[in-house]
């Protein structure tokens, strides 16, 4: 399968890993996340615990000394990991398929609206029962860059400005969705709702700004 016959962001399917390597990375990430949840909503006794933290620590002694790839620019350097934005969408500290700390979210763009959705379990609980409030920014933050391509010059964001309706609930798929409001010059303006069961919870508008030059595809010297 060649990195330009797949892109993440046209389905609301998601799409299958492009290679065995990724493959196994999203079997391992779905254990551990797994696991997260796990630790976070069971009170196991210290023994247990203790044993499991040595497993882990033999294995992460063990992944420790393979070569590292340090970033989605270094992948994309190596080959044969992917483009940019199918790493993206396998890393992405959110909707990250192969990210252990991502829920994730899943967008896709349909025309001129941006579609999302994610359950967030016990591992991001802020109030209780809801999701913190810095990971529902997150999740703005990410599904907006993502959705200001309808747009056509992608930025960075500049200003995130999310207003809380509700309390966001845990362990219900949220839905969002994002459409386009203007351009000016280097500027994008991006709207952008979520909802649980039909509710608002939390809406955003969102200024992206594309930098002179450019959105840079590695980080600056």
């Amino acid at each position: 399968m060649s990195d330009s016959s797949i892109d993440p962001f046209a389905s609301e399917e998601i799409t299958p890993a492009i290679s065995a390597e990724w493959e196994a990375k999203r079997r391992a990430t779905a254990a551990l996340r797994a696991l997260t949840e796990l630790l976070v909503s069971t009170a196991p006794p210290a023994a247990a615990l203790h044993a499991l933290a040595d497993g882990l620590e033999h294995t992460a002694r063990a992944l420790s000394s393979l070569p590292r790839v340090l970033g989605r620019s270094a992948f994309a350097e190596a080959g044969g990991h992917g483009n940019f934005r199918q790493l993206a969408h396998e890393l992405n500290p959110i909707s990250g398929m192969s990210n252990p700390i991502a829920p994730p979210l899943q967008v896709w763009i349909d025309g001129e609206l941006a579609h999302g959705r994610a359950t967030l379990g016990w591992a991001y609980e802020g109030p209780p029962g809801s999701v913190h409030g810095g990971f529902v920014s997150a999740l703005f933050d990410q599904f907006m860059g993502i959705a200001q391509a309808i747009g056509g010059q992608p930025g960075m964001t500049g200003t995130l400005a999310v207003r809380y309706h509700r309390p966001t609930p845990l362990h219900t798929e949220l839905t969002l969705l994002g459409k386009l409001l203007r351009t000016e010059g280097r500027k994008t303006i991006v709207h952008a709702e979520m909802r649980s069961g039909g509710l608002l919870t939390a809406e955003c508008e969102a200024l992206f700004v594309r930098p002179l030059g450019g959105m840079p595809l590695r980080p600056p010297a």
